[in-house]
C-alpha cells in the first residue's frame, strides 16, 4: 500500500477561500468529517478522554495559557488579470478581484502587545485582526517576519495583558504530556492534551519560498491539532510554552495523528531579534553537512553512525577559522549532542553572529574541542543591520540579492528574489513571495540594475524565473 502525508500549513480556512482547489478540498473535509461523526461509537470518544491517566491534572496548565492565546484573521486581495482572447491574450486584458481571508492563532508574549504566530498565519495580509480571550479586538501590525523559521512577530496596541512563561525546548522529553492551545476551524480557544512523540523532526515543509536555509526542527506530538490552531501555544504540565504549532500530517487536511511545533528556545530568539533589530540575526558556521548513516559511515570508513558529517568547509567560514577541515564530525555544539542536521541547526539557530560556541569534533577516532566564532551571512562577525541587508524596493514590492552559494543550491546562474509583495502589480499578476525572477522580456536579471531598467516600461512585461526547487514559470504583467 502506499504510504504518503500531506503536510499542510493551516491558516488558509478562513472566512475567504484561497482557490477553487481549496474550496473542493475543505468541501470534502467537511464530508469526511461528518461521515466519521456519524459512523463512530461513542464510546470512541471516551476512551480518549481518558487517556490523561489518573493523577494527570492540565487544568492548572490550561488556566495559565488559554487567556494568552489570541485568535488572528486576516485580509488580503487576489488580482488576476485574465484575458479575453485566447491567441491573442496580449491584448484585452481585465482584472478579476478577490478579497480572502484567513484565521490562525498567535501567542502574547508580552504584556504591552507582542504576539508570536506564524509567518504564513499573516504572510500577504493587507489588515490583521486580533481577539483576545476576552473577546476585545485590535487592529495588529507586523514588527517581523521570518519565513525560514515560519514565525512571525506583531504589535497590538494593548497593555497588562495576559502573557504565557517560556518554557525550555531543550529540556523537553520524548514521553511526556503536552497541551496544544489555538482555535481550530475559526472556533474560541481550544485545548487538547497529548505526548511528545518526537523531537527535531525534517519534514521539509519549510524554505521552498525562501532565500535562507529552512530551519526545521519541529517537536512532534499526537496533541489534536487542526486548521486554526497554527500559531498557537504547545506547553508542558506547568503552562509553560515549549513550542508554537506549526504543521500537521495529514491525508484529509485535518488531524489525524501528528503535529509539529515550533521549538520555543528558537521561538524566543527570532522574535527578540525581530523585536530589535528588524531583522533575524543568522549565525552561520560555514560549512555543509550530511547526516551519518550506514550508507555514508561504510564509504567514509566511519567507526559508528553519531554526529553530523562535515562534507566540505568554506574558506574563511568560522569553522574553517577555528581550524575545523573537511571529513570532521561534529559531536556537539556547547555540550549539547548532535546526530541530525536538524538537531545541528536547531543549535546553531540559537545563536547570533559573532558569538562563540564550543564545538566537539571527532577527527581520525579522537573527539577534540574548537572554540569557533561565528558569522554572518556575508562572512564577517558584525550584527546586520536592516538596512544594509542586500533588498531593492521597486513596483512596490521588495527584491533581495541572491548569495553564490544561493545560486548554486537552486541551481540558477543568476536571478533575484521577491521577499516581500506588499499590494503590487506584480501580486496582482499571481505571483508569490519567494519567485526569482531570471529574465523580463527574455533579457537576463543579473542584478538590481537589470531589474530597474527592464521594468522601467508601460504596457505588458513577461516575466519568467522560479520558485526554489519548482519549474519554471512565466507570469504577464500588465501596465508597470
Amino acid at each position: 500500500m502506499k504510504k504518503y502525508f500531506a503536510l499542510l500549513f493551516f491558516a488558509s480556512i478562513g472566512g475567504g477561500l484561497i482557490a477553487v482547489s481549496t474550496y473542493r478540498f475543505i468541501e470534502k473535509t467537511n464530508s469526511e468529517q461528518q461521515v466519521i461523526a456519524q459512523n463512530n461509537n461513542p464510546s470512541h470518544f471516551a476512551s480518549y478522554g481518558g487517556a490523561t491517566m489518573p493523577g494527570c491534572d492540565f487544568t492548572q496548565a490550561a488556566e495559565m495559557t488559554v487567556h494568552a492565546v489570541v485568535n488572528i484573521r486576516t485580509e488580503f486581495q487576489r488580482r488576476t488579470t485574465l484575458y479575453n482572447d485566447f491567441f491573442g491574450f496580449f491584448s484585452n486584458p481585465y482584472e478579476n478581484t478577490q478579497i480572502l481571508s484567513a484565521t490562525g492563532s498567535g501567542v502574547i508574549i508580552s504584556s504591552d502587545g507582542y504576539i508570536v504566530t506564524n509567518n504564513h498565519v499573516v504572510q500577504e495580509a493587507e489588515k490583521i485582526e486580533v481577539t483576545l480571550n476576552d473577546k476585545h479586538i485590535y487592529s495588529a501590525k507586523i514588527i517581523g517576519s521570518d519565513p525560514s523559521t515560519d514565525l512571525a512577530l506583531l504589535k497590538i496596541e494593548a497593555t497588562d495583558l495576559p502573557t504565557v512563561l517560556y518554557g525550555n525546548s531543550d529540556e523537553v522529553r520524548i514521553g511526556e504530556w503536552v497541551l496544544a492551545v489555538g482555535n481550530p476551524f475559526n472556533l474560541t480557544s481550544t485545548v487538547t492534551a497529548g505526548i511528545v512523540s518526537a523531537k527535531a523532526r525534517n519534514i521539509n515543509i519549510l524554505g521552498k519560498n525562501n532565500n535562507e536555509s529552512p530551519i526545521e526542527s519541529f517537536i512532534q506530538t499526537d496533541a489534536a491539532v487542526n486548521p486554526g490552531n497554527s500559531g498557537g501555544a504547545l506547553v508542558n504540565t506547568k503552562g509553560e510554552l515549549i513550542g508554537i504549532n506549526a504543521a500537521i500530517a495529514s491525508n484529509t487536511g485535518s488531524y489525524s495523528g501528528y503535529s509539529f511545533a515550533i521549538p520555543v528556545n528558537i521561538v524566543r530568539k527570532i522574535t527578540e531579534d525581530l523585536k530589535k533589530y528588524g531583522i533575524v540575526q543568522r549565525a552561520y558556521l560555514g560549512v555543509s553537512i550530511a547526516e551519518i548513516d550506514g550508507k555514508l559511515a561504510e564509504n567514509k570508513k566511519l567507526n559508528n553512525t553519531k554526529g553530523v558529517y562535515i562534507g566540505t568547509v568554506t574558506e574563511n567560514g568560522a569553522a574553517a577559522m577555528a581550524g575545523i577541515k573537511d571529513g570532521d564530525i561534529i559531536v556537539s555544539i556547547n555540550g549539547k549532542v548532535v546526530n541530525s542536521n536538524s538537531e545541528l541547526l536547531e543549535a546553531v539557530s540559537q545563536y547570533r553572529p559573532a558569538d562563540k560556541i564550543l564545538l566537539s569534533i571527532e577527527r581520525n577516532s579522537k573527539i577534540m574541542d574548537f572554540n569557533v566564532v561565528l558569522q554572518n551571512q556575508y562572512g564577517k562577525t558584525d550584527l546586520v543591520l536592516k538596512e544594509e541587508k542586500q533588498t531593492f524596493s521597486i513596483l512596490g514590492a521588495t527584491f533581495e540579492a541572491l548569495s553564490n552559494e544561493s545560486l548554486v543550491k537552486y541551481n540558477l546562474n543568476n536571478g533575484i528574489m521577491i521577499s516581500k509583495l506588499n499590494n503590487s502589480l506584480l501580486k496582482h499578476a499571481g505571483i508569490r513571495e519567494g519567485f526569482i525572477i531570471t529574465e523580463i522580456d527574455k533579457k537576463v536579471v543579473r542584478n538590481f540594475n537589470d531589474l530597474k531598467t527592464y521594468t522601467n516600461k508601460k504596457g505588458q512585461t513577461l516575466i519568467s524565473g522560479t520558485y526554489p526547487g519548482d519549474w519554471r514559470t512565466y507570469y504577464f504583467v500588465v501596465n508597470f
